[in-house]
């Protein structure tokens, strides 16, 4: 697999699937399945059922982060506020990530 182009702890938007167009802070990338857990989207619903767990003994149900698949999202740059590709360039013998559009560095 090709190194991804997100990271935990980026703000990303939704290009595609019934997300498209909303923006979320990345929880979690799954490297193994390509995918990542986004706040705010794909939210699943689990029933729980009485007992099973020490959280939650009377049961009920809970709402947790789904995964959404990485080629439908996109980095939002924080220098320019939009959603754009992202490329990769050494500077000082380390790589970084920068914005096509604005040409500035992300990490």
């Amino acid at each position: 697999m090709a190194s991804a182009r997100i990271k935990r702890g980026d703000n990303v938007k939704a290009v595609a699937g019934k997300e498209r167009g909303r923006t979320g802070k990345v929880i979690a990338v799954l490297a193994e399945t390509n995918r990542a857990r986004v706040e705010g989207m794909m939210v699943v619903k689990r029933h729980m059922k009485k007992g099973r767990s020490q959280t939650m003994p009377e049961g009920g149900i809970i709402e947790k982060n789904g995964t959404i698949h990485l080629s439908n999202l996109m980095l939002v740059c924080p220098s320019c506020e939009e959603a754009s590709k992202t490329g990769v360039k050494a500077i000082e013998s380390r790589k970084v990530r920068y914005c096509k559009k604005c040409d500035q560095t992300i990490d």
